[in-house]
């Protein structure tokens, strides 16, 4: 018989209805129960494309045994770290200080009735093994250690939130803002590159994309190619590697080693935003066609798998296929070979790695670029042409095997920050490679979080299946009000003005910390939990507080609100500190540092709706991070200051420089020398 959570919209959490386990929600009916039965509670907190959250639950959850000790003597809480990133926060937090280990998922957290965390851990098998205790012999001495010992548990919570709350910012009054971070983070990461595969540190490898934008940034602002071509080298490096799905496009979490070859093989909307953004920037760049094709396949792949028909994209897929992890992706040459012409496999053989020992446990292949078209065509006596051929064909037949394996699984909930990430990443690709409909497909869904996930002045953080719910987080607000900043330049509408304004109202209204400054990663009204973070460095999504400043920031400078800018001041100086201390780690505020001190330059282009195209696509060839250009067709009223420029037969181009704005020019190729100009710092 299904347990509660049963009527819930998370896939992560309808997995585990059918347990045995009495699994309960989030939420004040949990905890009321536990207080009334003086009982511990028994947290389980994951994903659903999460490998070791699956490996759990089978072992575990679904065991009658495990089962019926967890039922008698815990209430158990099962939450999905997607829908609820704030207790995912404040748990992983609380683990590291407990267990002085890294977190991760699945997150496994014992908690008194009062919420405090007492014992943690991530996976843990049901019989002891790996050197880890088995949850059979760990559970009942858990449960007899809550009742013997509840003095010192609360003792424990006391000095734990204390641990917590001191990890938020201690502003310096008499602080003063100053570009010297900047510095400081491109060495730091220069010095953790990894010149021989790319990417930072050693395995396993993220992709970082907030790292990588800082580089490129970075480099463009202080002309050092040397930090530039790290992000660039980088780049590439992933797209050749398993990491970045061959055949149909997009990219994996992680890579589990230094190489990029074997990926954990779960497909995170929140990576593929912000990625896509980054390759088209490397095009502008430096014009090479590979990452033009990287963009174009990962838009096909988001299209054809992880879009709502109403037009908002979904979560993610799963890593595991059939119980296992990578079945769906992995390959022998046998059955390469058997899918393609002699001359086909010739060349997919080397291009792919299928000549190589297999890299994947052992016995399977998983395509990796071994060998570069170029070089294969050159040894197959081939034009470069025809390789290319050859290789469309190849992989449309390969491509349509694999469509018919069992799929991974889908998370087709719709969460506001991680359309956000995309919205901005597809926005922005758009306008680089010129993809009218990649706008189309940024706009939409925009338009979906605008009409399904905003409640007059308040926003939702996930919908599914008809139903939006569960109280706005930092992110989400922050996020999607930077997407709309970007979405404006690549085709500006009014109403995407307007929502701007009144996320950042919201934004101010309910999460900023007007006595410390910066903000909360959750909202004035939200439950009272444990602790309220307000967390400054970036993860594997950009800071919020980050993200928060840089837009309001932004939308100051267009809006002419002096409260935004503040804001965002406010924010930098309080987060400076711990900026100045491990710079690296702050690559978001670091952006926002930098315009903060150097605001950025705004381009007004006016004029009949169907020339502005010509000049969109002479800006979007360059690449300018420190500009913002809005191309306003004739006709529309009621802009913003900034952008109400004259109306006039022709186009006509304004540069603005902070409160300098320079006369009108009326060709393309003046605006590129003074946005060229206005480039250099």
């Amino acid at each position: 018989m299904p347990n509660r959570l049963a009527q819930e919209t998370s896939p992560y959490l309808l997995q585990h209805a059918d347990n045995p386990v009495d699994w309960l929600p989030w939420g004040e009916e949990a905890l009321t129960l536990a207080r009334q039965l003086d009982k511990p509670i028994l947290l389980s907190i994951g994903y659903s494309a999460c490998h070791w959250c699956h490996v759990m639950a089978h072992e575990s959850f679904e065991d009658p045994e495990v089962a019926q000790m967890m039922n008698a003597n815990f209430v158990n809480i099962k939450v999905d770290r997607e829908e609820r990133p704030d207790l995912d926060h404040i748990y992983q937090h609380a683990h590291q200080l407990i267990a002085r280990r890294g977190g991760g998922w699945p997150l496994t957290m014992f908690l008194s009735p009062e919420q405090a965390p007492f014992f943690s851990g991530t996976y843990f098998p049901k019989e002891a093994r790996y050197q880890m205790p088995g949850l059979l012999g760990l559970l009942p001495k858990i449960a007899e250690y809550y009742h013997g010992h509840k003095d010192e548990i609360a003792a424990q919570n006391s000095k734990l939130v204390e641990a917590l709350a001191s990890a938020s910012p201690t502003p310096d009054a008499g602080i003063q803002l100053a570009l010297t971070p900047l510095d400081d983070a491109a060495r730091d990461l220069a010095s953790g590159f990894d010149r021989v595969w790319g990417g930072f540190g050693r395995e396993p490898k993220f992709p970082r994309p907030t790292e990588l934008e800082f580089c490129m940034r970075y480099a463009a602002e202080k002309d050092r190619d040397d930090v530039g071509e790290m992000a660039v080298f980088t780049l590439h490096k992933m797209e050749q590697g398993g990491i970045y799905d061959q055949l149909a496009g997009g990219f994996c979490r992680y890579s589990v080693d230094a190489q990029w070859a074997i990926p954990h093989f779960e497909k995170m909307l929140y990576d593929n935003g912000p990625l896509l953004g980054l390759y088209a920037d490397a095009y502008a760049l430096t014009g090479h066609g590979r990452f033009r094709q990287v963009a174009q396949e990962t838009v096909g792949w988001l299209t054809r798998e992880m879009r709502d028909a109403a037009g908002g994209f979904y979560s993610a897929l799963d890593a595991d296929s059939e119980h296992e992890e990578g079945k769906f992706y992995v390959w022998t040459p046998e059955e390469v070979r058997a899918l393609l012409t002699p001359d086909e496999f010739a060349l997919v053989s080397p291009h792919y790695g299928l000549d190589l020992p297999p890299n994947f446990e052992g016995k399977h292949w998983h395509f990796i670029i071994a060998k570069p078209l170029e070089e294969v065509a050159h040894s197959l006596n081939l034009s470069i042409e025809s390789a290319q051929q050859v290789l469309a064909s190849a992989r449309l037949k390969l491509s349509a095997a694999r469509a018919k394996r069992v799929r991974p699984g889908r998370d087709d909930k719709v969460l506001t920050s991680w359309n956000a990430l995309m919205i901005k990443g597809l926005a922005h690709a758009a306008r680089v490679f010129g993809q009218p409909s990649w706008v189309v497909l940024a706009q939409q869904a925009a338009d979906f979080i605008r009409r399904e996930m905003w409640r007059e002045d308040r926003l939702l953080a996930t919908y599914k299946d008809g139903q939006a719910r569960l109280n706005a987080y930092l992110d989400d607000y922050a996020f999607l009000l930077d997407a709309l900043l970007e979405l404006m330049q690549t085709e500006f509408r009014p109403q995407d003005v307007r929502f701007a304004q009144d996320l950042a109202e919201r934004l101010l209204a309910q999460f900023e910390d007007t006595e410390q400054g910066g903000f909360f990663f959750t909202s004035h009204d939200h439950e009272t939990l444990l602790h309220r973070p307000k967390p400054g460095p970036d993860q594997a999504t950009p800071s919020g507080n980050g993200i928060a400043a840089y837009a309001l920031q932004r939308l100051s400078h267009l809006l002419g609100e002096t409260r935004y800018l503040n804001a965002a001041e406010r924010a930098l100086t309080s987060f400076y500190p711990s900026i100045a201390a491990q710079a690296a780690g702050y690559t978001t505020l670091l952006m926002t540092l930098k315009e903060n001190l150097a605001p950025p330059d705004i381009v007004v282009v006016r004029g009949a709706a169907a020339e502005l195209g010509v000049w969109q696509a002479a800006i979007a060839a360059h690449y300018l991070p420190n500009t913002l250009a809005f191309f306003v067709p004739n006709g529309i009223q009621g802009l913003p200051a900034a952008l109400a420029k004259p109306e006039t037969p022709t186009v006509n181009a304004w540069v603005c420089k902070g409160v300098n704005c320079l006369p009108a020019v009326a060709t393309p190729e003046a605006l590129i020398a003074l946005c060229n100009g206005a480039a250099d710092v």
